[in-house]
């Protein structure tokens, strides 16, 4: 205690005669703040910070962070607190989906700064005794409502011909709607699900099958970064922006190298649901990732992706999942609530 006060006068005395210099360079970084949930392409980010990369704790930098001057503190949290914490604008960014990332925008102008993938057979309809989609109008079907599920559910029957009220989609939690199948629960014969349920369920109940899955539906489904337009307005917002982007990439780019990928890949297995390296090889299958800027920037200034929106803008507003519709903009100039921006991935892509 004595020592420390007799070091502090030193150096007190030392600044006035400008013989010593304090370091303040990561106090006057700025913070912010992103929240993430268990996923293939969200896990991404507590890998990066395991292989340090970056040091999501507030106050700790990771070589990305020093890169872009801006301090990423990782918030890891269940999905559904994460929408809520977003929502609450107690934090500056978070891992979303396209179709969830509308209703926060109408209280909360936001940015989809990075697809970071998209479900290709990852939500899956899964039946046991049923063996075409005229035979599962008669069997309730048990998923997530409001959700990507009921989502892709929808589709699907749209592009097989079938009318949705003929249907019965019915409130359960994945979770426990796979556990019933799983375990032959009766009047449980039909669930509509994401991985790793739909991993688990085909691999414990060997007489069960996918009827239909969302690789019909390729690029609808979209996994992203979403951040708040007020936080990209702060100091250091940008550079926030670019330092998750170029995080995501770096680590995309372990996974691509043959010396690395393995031990990646087993890294984000045990960040999702604890799946080994085989298990993880299928999941990356069917949850593609947007691995580099080019993918990523194909998907932001293709022609379909306005398509895309409004297919998902008028599920969600005919299905109550949305009171209103929010405006939706793409590009850096675009007035709107919920707005697709490259911007930031070209600066990365430019600057790497």
């Amino acid at each position: 205690m004595k020592l420390g006060i007799v070091k502090f006068a030193a150096c007190t005395f030392a600044l006035a005669l400008g013989g010593c210099t304090a370091d303040t360079s990561k106090e006057a970084l700025p913070v912010f703040s992103l929240a993430w949930s268990e996923y293939p392409s969200w896990s991404v980010f507590g890998v990066a910070h395991e292989k340090n990369l970056i040091d999501g704790a507030a106050g700790k930098l990771g070589p990305v962070e020093e890169k872009w001057g801006v301090d990423i503190e990782l918030k890891e949290l269940d999905y559904d607190t994460c929408l809520t914490m977003y929502g609450s604008s107690t934090c500056d960014a978070v891992c979303i989906t396209n179709i969830d990332a509308l209703n926060p925008a109408l209280g909360r102008k936001s940015v989809a700064i990075l697809p970071t993938s998209t479900s290709v057979g990852a939500d899956a309809c899964i039946v046991a005794g049923i063996e075409n989609v005229e035979q599962l109008r008669n069997h309730k079907v048990y998923g997530l409502s409001k959700s990507v599920s009921e989502y892709c559910f929808v589709r699907n029957l749209e592009k097989l011909g079938e009318k949705e009220s003929d249907h019965q989609f019915t409130n359960r939690d994945p979770g426990a709607a796979a556990q019933a199948l799983q375990t032959k629960t009766d009047d449980v014969q039909a669930i509509m699900v994401w991985n790793p349920f739909v991993l688990q369920t085909l691999r414990t109940r060997k007489d069960t099958k996918v009827l239909f899955d969302s690789s019909t539906i390729p690029g609808e489904i979209i996994d992203m970064v979403v951040v708040a337009q007020q936080s990209l307005e702060k100091p250091g917002g940008e550079a926030f922006a670019k330092a998750i982007i170029d995080t995501f990439y770096q680590l995309n780019a372990l996974l691509a190298d043959p010396a690395t990928g393995e031990a990646t890949l087993v890294a984000l297995g045990a960040k999702f649901s604890h799946l080994g390296a085989e298990d993880m090889r299928q999941v990356v299958q069917q949850t593609r990732f947007y691995k580099n800027p080019d993918e990523a920037l194909a998907l932001l200034k293709g022609t379909g992706l306005k398509q895309i929106m409004k297919l998902v803008l008028d599920f969600c507003t005919s299905h109550q999942i949305v009171p209103s519709a929010p405006t939706i903009g793409y590009g850096s100039g675009a007035d709107a609530q919920l707005r697709f921006d490259p911007t930031w991935i070209e600066a990365v892509k430019n600057k790497s």
